[in-house]
């Protein structure tokens, strides 16, 4: 038999994936897989237990949110073979699950895992430090991290939004030079999205359509700081129609980019703290790590089920338990 090893944290999603475990470890015993489960204990502890032991088995699979997925993908980034990844969605927004058309029911992910098949991905690295989907600086970009998890877990995707409305009259602009591909970009900069996406934060509109995850480019978008009330409604009025102008926004496509500020500016890699830098050097790498997906002709059909599942009440996971939700 091929060899699993499933690598899950069982706090994400409200521990959504006790509710599933037997049966996710059922389908993957059926698809000719002896698996081995390991239930992550602190912060990194997946990345730890991947970097050191995922050359042993034929298949990984990793459970959890965004930041999961981030901790196996740069453990897998410390082998020497592309060893196949899988990927169970559990967190709260699950944006690179969007963008790749993984189910999101976790017994669908699963079993998209058995039948699915290979796609390298591109992976991101920011001074040392790799990411999977997203690198980002500015407005909202710290709402997943600081908002309460309690919040998360009864609210969904509308306690990042609750959050960032919260906090807009506080954001200011960032000037910086960013130099790529022998151009350079000179401003002052609300938000900064060096990304490998349709879906940031759940939300589409924000990035440039034509995105390619394997092209070894990113889509970067630079939000110009606005001067006025009104500037920043026609702003946000202009990314919610996908309508990102060059007075608002400044848009390009490259491999490798940097970025240099006077102070150090927060960077978030994947919805997680990334830390300080006022100088700041992006790649790209090219496919470098395998994931299992949909078989194409399946990938619209998922869309639809994800969309649906997406504006669907996560019932199970507020009548479980609501000791820690504060009013």
């Amino acid at each position: 038999m091929k060899k699993l090893l499933l690598v899950y944290n069982p706090h994400a999603g409200k521990g959504l994936i006790r509710m599933n475990l037997s049966d996710i470890l059922d389908i993957f015993t059926q698809g000719g897989y002896e698996v081995t489960a390991y239930p992550t204990q602190k912060v990194m502890d997946g990345y730890e237990k991947i970097k050191n032991d995922a050359s042993n088995y034929d298949t990984v699979v990793v459970s959890g949110g965004d930041g999961m997925l981030n901790e196996a993908v740069c453990g897998m980034m410390e082998q020497t073979e592309k060893i196949p990844l899988g990927y169970i969605p559990a967190g709260t927004t699950n944006d690179f699950a969007a963008s790749m058309s993984i189910p999101t029911r976790m017994k669908s992910a699963a079993q998209a895992v058995v039948d699915g098949v290979f796609f390298d991905y591109d992976v991101g690295e920011l001074n040392g430090k790799n990411y999977v989907y997203v690198a980002a600086f500015g407005a909202f970009t710290d709402v997943s991290y600081e908002t309460k998890q309690s919040y998360k877990n009864l609210f969904g995707h509308m306690a990042y939004v609750a959050e960032g409305i919260r906090r807009l009259p506080t954001y200011t602009g960032y000037d910086m030079v960013v130099e790529h591909d022998g151009e350079v970009v000179k401003g002052s900069f609300i938000l900064g999205l060096i990304s490998n996406t349709r879906s940031i934060g759940g939300l589409r509109n924000i990035i440039r359509s034509g995105v390619c995850f394997d092209d070894g480019l990113f889509e970067v978008t630079l939000v110009k700081t606005p001067e006025t009330a009104l500037a920043l409604q026609s702003l946000l009025t202009e990314a919610a129609l996908n309508k990102l102008s060059d007075k608002h926004f400044v848009t390009f496509k490259t491999s490798r980019l940097t970025l240099k500020s006077e102070t150090p500016i927060s960077w978030t890699l994947d919805g997680e703290s990334g830390g300080s830098y006022s100088d700041v050097k992006i790649i790209n790498h090219k496919q470098a790590v395998r994931f299992i997906v949909m078989p194409d002709e399946k990938t619209a059909e998922q869309q639809v089920v994800n969309a649906v599942d997406a504006y669907a009440t996560p019932i199970e996971s507020i009548l479980e338990d609501q000791s820690d939700i504060e009013t």
